[in-house]
């Protein structure tokens, strides 16, 4: 069979390493060339995209854009699905706008693409890490009868250059990925589309009407969720200009602090692909700034760390997945004596005696976010609280995954094993927790002013 290969790569700054296919077909004759975006939901700094439209044009073919939208992904609620219907409404009308045709239609996502591959030359899609993300791409693969090349398109170095392997700890991975950040750190132009779709009715939900698509999906429906982010691209850009201007400064002295609220916000707009990662590191990457550094390190290499560990880790989602010698530690431990034990739902409704513990709760379902060290503290307090640390790791991932707009992520995995030892040390032994590092409210207490904290969240 003829193995269809990337061309135009420096042309078009998308490295090599960033194309693949996914299968072996053979070139066919077809009426347009599709883009399965799944992941990379944005028609702005999307290589998928952008090598999408080169290869239209290399074959005089229009090109259709298509979602899947199904009501099946894994904890998934009516927030993280309106967050992500808004940003869909504004990528269809930039591919619009750019000649692309964007269909959308409800059902299993590679169920959808295959439909639409019937009449296409060639179908390119993004890459995401998770389970559900690879088994979607690799029955498409098998079933398609057009090649299917994958761009990457959501990590700035792809994950196989950044690293072969599972990596201990940021100290272990950040040397083999800042050999190769210069490689990849490469600006991404914008093709413009040479023949566009033609007009014609091709069945397809409207991507406008979000109350709508939102009243047809089987999802838990949401009673006091307070939204304070809207989703789409214009939004992030937004949102990132406005942090670089007015925060980016100050980020040295309070990234951590939970009461001067010094963040992005910018984490669910990368969950969803709403926000290019490249574009906003070479954004501060031109801004000289004390916090530069600081945050390159969060956007580059703890992002990317997280994406190597839900990669290379089968098991990312479950208690087997952490360090043997965390669980080890753990379970020495598991029968310690509780100062407190609180249920499922005394946790998820936020009635615990912490009042720091019950802010970063509320915050979380009040407002689908959390400041990122109270995170910490939050899920270092699940398992001082929970019967044994598998039931503490469990309820959790349940709760981030359930209620944070930027849940379900690697970023989201790799946080809450981070709070049960994964990429962290041993550190001196103690009741509940072992050998894995222990938070408490004195350290917060000591180190900010927990009542300004206290006051913002309860102005939500």
């Amino acid at each position: 069979m003829t193995r269809v290969k990337p061309t135009g790569r420096k042309e078009m700054m998308i490295p090599d390493t960033r194309i693949r296919p996914l299968n072996e077909r053979s070139p066919v004759e077809g009426d347009y060339v599709l883009y399965w975006m799944q992941q990379s939901q944005r028609a702005r700094w999307n290589h998928a995209l952008e090598y999408a439209v080169y290869r239209a044009n290399t074959l005089g073919l229009p090109l259709m854009v298509c979602f899947g939208m199904t009501d099946r992904f894994p904890e998934a609620r009516e927030r993280q699905y309106r967050f992500m219907l808004q940003g869909l409404a504004e990528t269809a009308r930039d591919l619009r706008e750019r000649g692309a045709c964007f269909i959308l239609r409800r059902g299993d996502p590679a169920d959808v693409a295959i439909a639409l591959a019937e009449h296409a030359a060639l179908m390119v899609t993004d890459r995401g890490y998770l389970r559900i993300q690879r088994q979607w791409r690799e029955r498409a693969a098998a079933s398609l009868r057009c090649p299917l090349m994958q761009v990457e398109s959501d990590v700035i170095v792809p994950v196989e250059e950044a690293s072969s392997k599972e990596e201990f700890s940021a100290g272990t991975f950040r040397p083999r990925l800042l050999r190769k950040l210069e490689e990849y750190l490469l600006p991404l132009k914008e093709r413009r589309l040479a023949t566009p779709f033609p007009g014609g009715e091709i069945p397809s939900e409207d991507p406008e009407d979000i109350e709508g698509l939102l009243g047809g999906l089987d999802i838990v429906r949401e009673r006091e969720y307070r939204p304070r982010l809207k989703g789409g691209t214009s939004e992030a850009l937004r949102l990132l200009e406005e942090f670089i201007e007015d925060r980016l400064a100050r980020v040295p002295e309070e990234r951590n602090d939970p009461s001067r609220d010094c963040i992005s916000r910018l984490s669910p707009y990368f969950h969803f692909g709403q926000l290019s990662p490249l574009y906003a590191a070479l954004q501060v990457r031109e801004r000289p700034s004390p916090g530069a550094d600081i945050i390159l390190e969060e956007l580059i290499v703890r992002r990317e760390l997280a994406v190597n560990y839900v990669h290379y880790n089968p098991r990312y989602d479950a208690w087997e997945g952490l360090p043997a010698w965390a669980r080890k530690t753990m379970e020495e431990h598991a029968g310690d004596p509780r100062d407190y034990l609180y249920t499922d739902r005394e946790l998820e409704e936020a009635r615990t005696h912490d009042p720091y513990w019950n802010a970063a709760q509320r915050e979380l379902l009040l407002a689908g976010h959390m400041h990122g060290y109270m995170r910490m503290y939050w899920g270092k307090k699940i398992l001082e609280w929970s019967l044994t640390p598998e039931e503490g790791f469990r309820r959790a991932l349940r709760l981030n995954n359930a209620y944070g707009l930027d849940g379900r992520d690697p970023g989201g995995f790799a946080g809450v094993a981070w709070c049960f030892g994964k990429h962290d040390r041993a550190w001196g032994s103690r009741p509940v927790f072992g050998k894995v590092r222990y938070m408490n409210a004195a350290g917060l207490r000591r180190k900010f002013a927990m009542g300004e904290y206290l006051k913002r969240i309860d102005a939500l």
